[in-house]
């Protein structure tokens, strides 16, 4: 297959994204991911999007009758609580403090998720720029979203983390003036980082990662930069 072919790659990054690609297309496309960075940046890309997507649908609450059905099953229902029968005059009783913890938990259990419901749908600022920082290999070691507000960084599997040193984020100024440092970045998981009012992407050449002595540069500057990192718009 010729995945550089954009439809047949924004289409496989979908179906891996939705998880409908199983089996062993779906280890072959982690495979993909680990050898391109093409393939990893257009699945980075659909996660966003879908996620995205996801948080715009507003919450919908429950028709009465799905809690009544709930009740019903869990022996509730006030028509189920008429006919309990006293312990002792049956062989399969409903003991009565069972039915008051259940009674509880549930009622417990629909408080929680009225009071978590959110209202709205929560506000997402939309991913306007990316930057993929690969290794010599051109495997991804981290992934990071720009958007209005925020720079949004996620290490990769391929991260082999340092307890002897910090990896630092520079921005590489077009003007070919002093890299400015962004920040640590995670050796693990991921990070949001606020975005600087003065970072402005016409004034930006790349990011750049430099390797620094624990806590981040001695002393404003770069020791040993590693990687360079292009940006580019979604």
């Amino acid at each position: 297959m010729n995945y550089r072919k954009e439809s047949l790659r924004n289409a496989l990054a979908a179906e891996y994204v939705l998880g409908t690609l199983r089996g062993g297309a779906r280890r072959r496309y982690q495979q993909l991911m680990m050898q391109s960075q093409l393939i990893t940046e257009t699945t980075w890309l659909w996660e966003q999007y879908l996620n995205g997507l996801g948080q715009q649908i507003p919450p919908v609450e429950p028709p009465v009758r799905v809690w009544q059905a709930i009740e019903q099953k869990l022996g509730l229902s006030a028509e189920q609580q008429d006919n309990v029968v006293p312990i002792g005059t049956s062989p399969t009783p409903r003991p009565v403090l069972w039915q008051a913890i259940a009674g509880l938990a549930t009622a417990a259990a629909i408080v929680i998720a009225v009071v978590m419901m959110p209202g709205t749908a929560p506000e997402v600022t939309p991913v306007t720029d990316i930057a993929v920082v690969a290794d010599d290999e051109a495997r991804p070691l981290w992934l990071i979203e720009i958007s209005q507000s925020s720079l949004a960084v996620r290490s990769t599997a391929n991260l082999t983390a340092r307890t002897d040193k910090d990896f630092e984020l520079w921005m590489v100024p077009a003007d070919g003036s002093a890299p400015i440092s962004l920040g640590l970045l995670p050796e693990g998981g991921q990070l949001a980082l606020n975005r600087p009012g003065w970072f402005n992407l016409s004034d930006i050449a790349a990011l750049a990662v430099s390797l620094e002595p624990n806590g981040g540069s001695p002393d404003g500057s770069p020791t040993e930069i590693l990687y360079i990192a292009p940006i580019s718009a979604v």
